[in-house]
């Protein structure tokens, strides 16, 4: 499938979760459709680019090892979203990333993911917590903060301070899960005393 192919292929993309099944299965019949997938994702073309970013996620959902197989394009690219229907898969795919790459076990992600690329998504995520973003975005962003506080310990203070200072600002799903990172965050420091 060429680029032109799946770009008119993302125009009949909806928000159903049967159509974005069907569109991410029609992707992954050839692999190599990867590649241009991302690159539509992170031209923050509107709503193609969106509908790319959906896809992007139920692949992560399915199988990393799609999105493993192009992590230097997926970390370069994350910083170029910004459209909320964008930054939201996007968040929810580092999410999914870090709650694999600092599971117990030994992964491909931890084998895939270099100080680097860590240090970009940190980045990423903190903008997003911080910025104007909706609250699934910074929800996935907290989630992500927190695991990367395991390999950089300067995230959780700075995390805590963001979570602190924003909270009596926040939605009630905002605080939800600031209550619950703030109370691991805690948790951690008595462990460590």
């Amino acid at each position: 499938m060429t680029k032109a192919e799946l770009l008119e292929s993302l125009n009949y993309v909806n928000g159903t979760r049967y159509n974005r099944q069907e569109t991410t299965e029609l992707v992954l019949d050839n692999p190599g459709n990867i590649a241009p997938l991302m690159e539509i994702a992170f031209e923050d073309r509107g709503s193609i680019s969106s509908k790319a970013c959906w896809i992007l996620e139920f692949i992560a959902k399915k199988d990393l090892k799609y999105i493993l197989m192009h992590t230097d394009s997926f970390i370069h690219g994350i910083s170029k979203v910004h459209l909320d229907s964008s930054v939201r898969p996007i968040a929810k795919i580092c999410e999914i990333l870090m709650k694999v790459y600092f599971s117990s076990s030994n992964n491909d992600v931890r084998d895939s993911l270099k100080d680097d690329h860590l240090k970009r998504i940190t980045s990423c995520c903190f903008d997003w917590l911080i910025g104007d973003h909706k609250v699934a975005a910074k929800a996935y962003s907290m989630s992500s903060l927190y695991l990367l506080g395991e390999k950089f310990e300067w995230i959780r203070p700075e995390l805590k301070l963001v979570l602190e200072q924003n909270f009596y600002a926040g939605s009630a799903a905002y605080k939800a899960r600031a209550r619950q990172i703030l109370a691991l965050i805690k948790k951690n420091e008595k462990l460590s005393k």
